[in-house]
């Protein structure tokens, strides 16, 4: 599973020229499966997005294909983890680690 950390590049308002186009992104992962949940930051200098089903090279290309890093108006941090623990509605990506 990987927590995909967005953080502000640019202005808000540069922010949310693209806002469309990385819910309609964002929206076609949830379809896909991908993605699990994701959300604003509080304070809002970015966002975060919890991913899980795929390889670390896949989640890497994905976020390159976020219009929000594409208009250069993001940077994103991914922090790979093994989920042996998680709530019944997220069984499905619980992993066994091989210690």
């Amino acid at each position: 599973m990987f927590v995909m950390e967005l953080t502000y590049t640019a202005p808000l308002e540069s922010v949310e020229e693209q806002m469309d186009a990385h819910i309609a992104w964002l929206d076609g992962y949830y379809a896909a499966g991908v993605f699990l949940a994701s959300g604003r930051k509080v304070p809002r200098d970015g966002g975060v997005i919890l991913a899980g089903g795929v390889s670390r090279a896949e989640i890497e290309r994905i976020a390159a294909e976020d219009p929000f890093a594409v208009a250069g108006v993001c940077a994103y941090s991914i922090t790979e983890f093994i989920a042996t623990k998680t709530s019944a509605d997220l069984s499905t990506v619980r992993e066994n680690p091989i210690t």
